[in-house]
């Protein structure tokens, strides 16, 4: 009897130590990723997979996992919305905001911790419905002009990955592609098919041309611990299926990133 009291205790003893330390864990995460009480997230409205409404009141995945990170930190959450990927990343890069929703891009590995993605959608072409272009590797071609948005994960990997064609830049790639009158335009697959659907003589290579890993990103300089703590919730919030409900209700299809 006193042998099992004994085990009892030591069970309860490791469970108390347990708690303790995850909570001084989560203490520490959150002193270091929100010093000021507040966790500040950067929401690129300019995907709309990741992110809808307006500045004064966001909604969808990326606002979703903010709010939940700081319940989860105990701390407040203030919301800067930006129109590019490209804002966003300045933000965390210069210190005005605590978290940032990117794709994974060895362009931005240098300054960024990310996550396992939590989330994966596709880069894919637009072109003129007279267009001979009808593949990915057609699209590739001298000659061949693109419009991409400035900054985007697909310009970025268009620029390390294109042979012939050429990239032309824009405050949005389907714009300059109209105004130009370029060859194709590469963008995200649901933005890219109600330009398609919208736009008279447009059409998509259905083929995507890259995968895109939306991410949770930090600056490099957080503490190990930190970055840790957030792996392990994105991991959560997948397999919980916090995930997919959230994509779900703001009526996104892109599907939950496997887990990390």
């Amino acid at each position: 009897m006193r042998a099992s009291c004994q085990r009892r205790l030591d069970i309860l003893l490791a469970w108390v130590d347990g708690r303790t330390a995850m909570t001084d864990w989560v203490a520490g995460v959150a002193s270091d990723l929100a010093p000021g009480g507040a966790l500040r997230a950067a929401i690129n409205l300019g995907n709309p997979v990741l992110a809808q409404g307006t500045a004064a009141a966001p909604r969808g995945v990326t606002v979703d996992i903010a709010r939940e990170l700081a319940t989860r930190l105990d701390v407040g959450v203030e919301l800067a919305c930006f129109d590019a990927a490209r804002d966003s990343f300045q933000a965390l890069t210069t210190g005005q905001a605590d978290i940032c929703f990117l794709a994974i891009e060895p362009a931005r590995a240098d300054e960024i911790a990310f996550t396992a993605p939590y989330a994966l959608i596709e880069g894919v072409y637009a072109v003129h419905d007279g267009s001979p272009l009808a593949t990915v590797a057609d699209v590739d071609s001298d000659g061949v002009r693109i419009g991409v948005k400035l900054g985007a994960a697909y310009d970025l990997f268009l620029t390390r990955t294109l042979r012939h064609a050429t990239l032309v830049r824009g405050a949005e790639g389907t714009a300059v592609f109209l105004a130009e009158n370029l060859e194709a335009a590469a963008g995200v697959r649901e933005p890219m098919t109600d330009f398609a659907e919208s736009t008279a003589g447009i059409r998509l290579i259905q083929e995507p041309f890259m995968e895109i890993r939306q991410a949770v990103g930090v600056s490099k300089a957080r503490l190990p611990d930190t970055i840790l703590y957030l792996h392990g919730l994105i991991e959560e919030l997948k397999a919980s299926g916090f995930i997919a409900d959230s994509l779900r209700r703001s009526g996104q299809t892109a599907p939950v990133a496997p887990p990390g």
